[in-house]
């Protein structure tokens, strides 16, 4: 019985700390390695430099989900009609917002999905195709 009940205990601790979310403090080097990992692709794909205004960022364990708006290296607001997003600007179809979902592989983060100007909850389902912990994503908020 008493067997059990240890091995009760140890399974429910594992399950606790593999369920720990910490939102990294602006300056830490986590914040630092998740955002230069999606700066990557996102300045590829506005073809400029950027920073972030982040509004949400959980992780736990090797998973990662960011969400916020993309700025220009000075910090001002991204035309993006002069990006490939133009055409979905003029019909509507853009939000001014940037999500992704990262994974820590060894000692850096890999964008395993990113979107940019997506009108709907376009992370929805991430957390099940991925395998994430949905405690990262916003849900509730």
């Amino acid at each position: 019985m008493r067997s059990l009940l240890l091995c009760s205990m140890v399974c429910l601790c594992a399950l606790l700390v593999g369920q720990t979310v910490t939102s990294p403090k602006q300056g830490s080097a986590a914040r630092k390695g998740i955002l230069d990992a999606l700066r990557v692709p996102i300045e590829k794909d506005l073809k400029q430099r950027v920073m972030f205004k982040v509004d949400h960022l959980k992780v736990s364990g090797q998973w990662a989900f960011m969400s916020g708006k993309n700025l220009t290296a000075s910090g001002k607001k991204i035309d993006y009609r002069k990006t490939r997003y133009k055409d979905a600007i003029d019909f509507g179809a853009f939000d001014d917002w940037t999500c992704a979902l990262l994974k820590r592989e060894g000692k850096n983060w890999k964008v395993l999905r990113y979107s940019i100007g997506a009108t709907d909850v376009v992370w929805d389902g991430w957390y099940q195709e991925f395998r994430a912990p949905k405690a990262i994503f916003p849900y509730g908020n």
